[in-house]
């Protein structure tokens, strides 16, 4: 590890810190997880090719809820087929060793953090959770499991059977996923952006993973940690809005490369592990 990066994690670690770990799409790529804007995102509709900026919207939604859904699940089978890789799991070292002073938070909907093993309360899903669904008009029926709805391809139909299980029980209406779509906004009910910007004003280190940066609330947080001084670690194979934060920082290092190559001996300084 290069030696400033063992300064900056050292540092943290003898003043018993609060870390905050920022993680985005490219943690879950290293489990063959396609990024959102990849080419893997696009949908044909008819003759039509959909970019997700399009599919990923409440007002497509209204459109064309049967062909969203149809998108998501085919999207969300990719995720449930995926498995936790050796980055997931170095960030939950991380938070079994430091209990309280850790919060992780996330911009990926595959659930893969949990299942990995992190806790729940110290996990902001910024961007929602493919694992549940809520009613798409906000009846009170509170948050429910995504109906097990078999395998999908990009080629499976939308049937009946699937318009049957997600119909909200409240309302009789139409259940959708529990995402952020590109026209919605933030907020703590859904999506934790209160907690999430609460963790960072309190935390000694931001250590981001995997994120281009190109959302709203991530760059809030990163800019917010900028203004504060403290440490600032990005972990990414390409340079980003992230890394150029850490060259402006007191405290800041860009480590080039894979999470899964890069964080276990950066969870390993901060933990003191051999």
């Amino acid at each position: 590890m290069e030696e400033r990066l063992q300064e900056i994690l050292g540092e943290v670690r003898r003043a018993g810190g609060r870390v905050v770990a920022l993680t985005g799409a490219g943690i879950s790529a290293e489990s063959g997880i396609p990024t959102f804007r990849g080419a893997e995102g696009y949908w044909v509709v008819g003759s039509r090719n959909y970019m997700p900026q399009e599919m990923a919207t409440h007002a497509m939604f209204q459109r064309r809820p049967d062909e969203v859904w149809r998108w998501y699940l085919y999207r969300f089978g990719v995720c449930h087929l995926a498995q936790p890789n050796a980055g997931h799991r170095a960030l939950v070292a991380l938070d079994r060793a430091l209990g309280d002073r850790f919060h992780l938070v996330t911009q990926n909907i595959d659930g893969l953090h949990l299942r990995a093993g992190a806790t729940p309360q110290r996990t902001s899903c910024i961007h929602g959770e493919a694992a549940w669904v809520r009613c798409a008009d906000g009846c009170g029926a509170g948050r429910l499991p995504l109906p097990d709805l078999g395998p999908r391809d990009a080629r499976t139909p939308f049937s009946a059977e699937d318009r049957r299980a997600l119909t909200c029980p409240g309302c009789g209406g139409w259940l959708r996923p529990h995402v952020l779509w590109f026209d919605e906004c933030y907020d703590e009910e859904n999506y934790r952006m209160d907690t999430a910007l609460r963790a960072a004003g309190r935390a000694d280190l931001l250590l981001v993973v995997g994120t281009s940066g190109a959302t709203n609330l991530p760059m809030q947080i990163g800019e917010l940690a900028w203004r504060r001084g403290i440490a600032l670690v990005d972990v990414n194979p390409e340079e980003n809005p992230f890394s150029e934060l850490c060259a402006r920082a007191p405290r800041g290092f860009f480590a080039r490369g894979a999470a899964c190559a890069r964080l276990p001996e950066i969870v390993a300084a901060l933990t003191g592990a051999p």
